[in-house]
C-alpha cells in the first residue's frame, strides 16, 4: 500500500469511493470537482489517498484555518477495511497538520454512522458534550447521503 498526496486528477476515483461508502454526507457544490480543486489549492499538503495496485482504496481530506485542523470525507473501500488503511491515512493527515503548526483537530461524523464513530473513537477522537454544532448554508446545497 502507498499513501500519497491527493491530486485533482484523483477526483473521479475518490468521488466513486465516497458514493460507495455508507454514512457519507456530500453536497453538490463543495464536493464537486471544482469544490475539491479549490480545497486542494488551499490545502495542498494535507490531503491523502491510499493506493493498492494502482487503485485508490482510501481517501482523507484535511486542512486548517491557521488555528484548527479539520478532517473531512475519510473513507476506505469496504473490501479493504480492517487492514490499517484508515489509520495510515489519519496518521499522514495528522502529521501533515502538525508539520504546519496545528495543535488541535476537529471533525464531524453523522450520529447514524456507527462504524465511523467507532473508528474515530479508536483513533482517540472524543465527542464533546459541551458544544453545539451550528451550521448555516450561504448558498443552497443539494445534500447527497450515502
Amino acid at each position: 500500500m502507498e499513501i500519497r498526496k491527493l491530486s485533482i486528477n484523483d477526483y473521479e476515483e475518490i468521488y466513486d469511493l465516497w458514493m460507495s461508502t455508507p454514512g457519507m454526507g456530500l453536497n453538490d457544490l463543495d464536493d464537486s470537482k471544482a469544490g475539491i480543486e479549490k480545497y486542494l489549492k488551499r490545502n495542498p499538503d494535507t490531503c491523502f489517498v491510499a493506493v493498492i495496485y494502482g487503485k485508490i482504496v482510501g481517501v482523507i481530506l484535511s486542512g486548517h484555518d491557521g488555528r484548527r485542523g479539520y478532517i473531512y470525507h475519510t473513507a476506505v473501500s469496504i473490501a479493504n477495511r480492517n487492514r490499517g488503511i484508515g489509520s495510515a491515512l489519519v496518521d499522514a493527515a495528522l502529521k501533515a497538520l502538525q508539520d504546519e503548526g496545528i495543535h488541535k483537530v476537529a471533525l464531524v461524523v453523522f450520529e447514524r454512522n456507527e462504524i465511523g464513530n467507532m473508528f474515530w473513537e479508536q483513533k482517540g477522537f472524543c465527542t464533546r458534550g459541551d458544544l453545539n454544532y451550528k451550521n448555516k448554508a450561504l448558498k443552497e446545497l443539494n445534500r447527497i447521503d450515502t
